[in-house]
């Protein structure tokens, strides 16, 4: 039996924990309403609707690829492909390459800072081994002008961030619907980590400073990891809708 990911990879390691997945998801939360193609989500009209279920459908599926059998996650991905395909075909335009590659790039740069913010840093061999992982997904999906390498991808994801990115009416229109679905006080805590994970160029557009209030919390957190109490916090902290996903997210797969 052949996994698209091996059992002892550090991607299952990022993948396995929903926490981390979190600071993955808010993450891709801030860029994705930053991105010059983000208008396509727009189209089907799910993104506004249900921002973080769509985001979540993003990031569900990205996670059962990193847990499936080399065979189950190929066909995931076809059927990922099938679907923007079929958007394509009602809109009557193709996505542009640049924008798979820019989602590609995001699941890349958030399972690493995601990582490292939670737990610790990773080395190089293990950078390489996230990068090796959403590159046979971005191979399998047909895309063009992927770097080979870990090495190669950071200029090329700075490039990406310099030229794909920009404020739009879609970021704030993303931004009030992100707020609308946590409340107040979730969404505080979103922007608070999203603060922890995002690059600089994000930073700047968003115009974020580099403290975030989440960084004292951070050890305090950990600890109750440790002690098994992070599910209270989770549970304070977490929209109802989606705690039966988010905790499934903790479940191991073999």
């Amino acid at each position: 039996m052949q996994f698209f990911v091996e059992k002892k990879s550090v991607v299952r390691k990022i993948w396995g924990k929903s926490d981390t997945v979190l600071f993955i998801f808010a993450g891709a939360a801030a860029e994705f309403a930053l991105n010059k193609a983000v208008d396509w989500l727009y189209f089907t009209g799910k993104l506004p609707s249900d921002p973080l279920g769509r985001l979540f459908s993003t990031v569900g599926y990205a996670r059962k690829i990193v847990f499936s059998e080399t065979v189950d996650a190929h066909a995931s991905i076809d059927v990922m492909r099938q679907i923007h395909t079929a958007v394509e075909k009602n809109r009557g335009a193709e996505i542009p390459d640049w924008a798979y590659r820019d989602v590609l790039f995001m699941l890349i740069h958030y399972s690493i800072s995601a990582y490292e913010v939670l737990e610790e840093k990773l080395n190089e061999e293990e950078k390489e081994e996230v990068y090796n992982v959403f590159y046979r997904v971005g191979v399998r999906m047909g895309l063009k002008e992927l770097p080979t390498n870990y090495i190669e991808w950071l200029p090329v994801r700075q490039a990406h961030l310099m030229q794909d990115l920009r404020e739009s009416e879609y970021t704030t229109d993303l931004f009030k619907q992100y707020k609308k679905h946590l409340g107040a006080i979730r969404f505080k805590v979103l922007i608070e980590g999203q603060k922890l994970v995002v690059p600089d160029r994000v930073k700047e557009l968003l115009l974020f400073n580099d403290f975030s209030l989440l960084t004292p919390i951070l050890p305090i957190y950990k600890m109750s990891r440790v002690i098994k109490m992070d599910w209270l916090l989770k549970n304070i902290l977490l929209p109802s809708n989606y705690k039966k996903q988010i905790n499934e997210l903790d479940v191991h797969s073999s």
